[in-house]
């Protein structure tokens, strides 16, 4: 347990396993009738790894209990595990320990030991600030524009804000948010929500600073994932736009047709909520779907996928190869050998963790590959996207998406870390020969 990366993956399998034992108590459910197992388990290992994968039906099945045990699960695998270890610390004994240091840097991704006490407090401060202002926005218009009592709707809005920062997507509506797909004052409070809590901490941290005058200069990380984020924004719904037009957004008002292609273009970005049922989306909706899944959020923040830093550091090693540049450039900074085989590794570790479930699932189940694929993504990438399949699986099928949903959260990288506790570095170099490729 010396290795912080160790201690992170453990921490979380923790956490999920005390959620499942929280949601096994019969007062957990409406029925008062104890959960199952499996149901138990495949739920707090979605809100622990901020997925939102559902196997009953969170508004009809939990109780208020069960939904406030969910919604701390959430909070909690968004604080991280580590950044929550740390901050009890720093109230308790107002320190942190060296150990306790680098584990929390390994969490939140910091690049330093001087700042990690500093990150875990913008971290707290930051989620508790953005949530009580989507909150706020999302109780009022529950309780002016639906007439629900004021703390159901004190409690709908924390709930979904909660849900939303933390990329969950999880909603106590049986439909998620299909009832509310044409009200803005529902999806663009949770849109923006989602957008900043994916888009990863130090983003946020450093942009703050540049704001308040602190910093001139965006840092090579900053700029990658602002830009790359920028792109797929306006990408995603113009592509959902396009391809749903005389589909599912068929029907809908120019105004509203553009508020659900942009929800459902943002939403592919690990946020796991929908205003339009995805089972009866367009194919080449759920692919475009499938690859901003896959790509995900930025670093550091609660998004999931291969992130879009790694995504564009592949981008560019393609293009210095096609311009025969012998290194790889991006903004004026060339990028160390290392992270161009850090970037290589996450994205095959993710290939090869959604073929071989989506491989075992086409075997031994009867749905077709478009529904598999896009469910064994969204477990990967913590999303919480469905075609509407996930209770349907068999009983091994979801516990293979629990394991896809904890690999998903730890990340490829953490996990690698996990199991080789310390670099080999060799003192010697072998004779160089180059096979032919391609």
């Amino acid at each position: 347990m010396r290795s912080p990366a160790r201690v992170v993956a453990s921490s979380f399998a923790v956490a999920l396993l005390a959620g499942t034992a929280l949601l096994l108590l019969p007062i957990a459910t409406q029925s008062g009738v104890g959960a199952g197992t499996l149901p138990a388990l495949f739920t707090a290992t979605s809100a622990v790894c901020l997925t939102g994968l559902i196997v009953v039906d969170t508004a009809t099945y939990w109780s208020g209990y069960g939904q406030g045990a969910i919604v701390a699960l959430i909070q909690i695998g968004g604080f991280g595990i580590m950044t929550m270890a740390s901050l009890i610390g720093l109230v308790l004994a107002n320190r942190i320990g060296l150990r306790a240091r680098l584990n929390a840097a390994a969490e939140v991704r910091t690049s330093g030991l001087g700042d990690v006490r500093a990150v875990i407090v913008g971290v707290v401060r930051t989620s508790v600030l953005i949530e009580t202002v989507v909150a706020t926005v999302l109780a009022a218009r529950f309780a002016i524009g639906y007439d629900e009592p004021l703390p159901r709707a004190v409690w709908l809005g924390v709930f979904h804000a909660v849900s939303a920062f933390n990329n969950a997507g999880f909603a106590l509506y049986s439909d998620n948010i299909i009832g509310f797909a044409d009200d803005p004052w529902i999806c663009v409070p949770l849109l923006v929500a989602v957008v900043l809590g994916g888009i990863g901490f130090p983003v946020l941290f450093e942009v703050g600073r540049h704001l308040r005058g602190r910093s001139r200069r965006w840092s090579l990380h900053t700029r990658m994932t602002v830009t790359v984020t920028a792109v797929l924004l306006v990408l995603g719904p113009l592509l959902v736009l396009a391809l749903e037009w005389r589909h599912t957004l068929s029907g809908h008002a120019l105004g509203a047709k553009l508020l659900i292609a942009t929800f459902q273009g943002v939403m592919p970005r690990t946020a796991g909520f929908n205003s339009v049922d995805y089972a009866q989306m367009d194919e080449a909706s759920l692919l475009v779907t499938d690859v901003l899944m896959f790509i995900g959020g930025g670093s550091g923040g609660t998004a999931g996928g291969i992130k879009v830093t790694t995504f564009a550091v592949l981008l560019f090693v393609i293009a210095a190869e096609v311009r025969g540049e012998k290194s790889v450039t991006i903004f004026d900074r060339r990028i160390d050998p290392r992270v161009q085989r850090q970037a290589l590794s996450v994205a095959l570790i993710g290939v090869a963790l959604v073929v071989i479930p989506t491989l075992a699932l086409l075997a031994g189940t009867g749905f077709d590959l478009n529904a598999l694929l896009f469910e064994v993504i969204s477990a990967f990438a913590t999303v919480g996207l469905s075609t509407g399949i996930t209770a349907q699986l068999p009983a091994w099928g979801q516990l293979l998406l629990v394991v896809l949903m904890y690999l998903g959260r730890i990340g490829p990288i953490t996990l690698v870390s996990a199991l080789a506790a310390r670099e080999n570095n060799r003192r010697y170099e072998r004779p160089v020969e180059r096979p032919f490729i391609g």
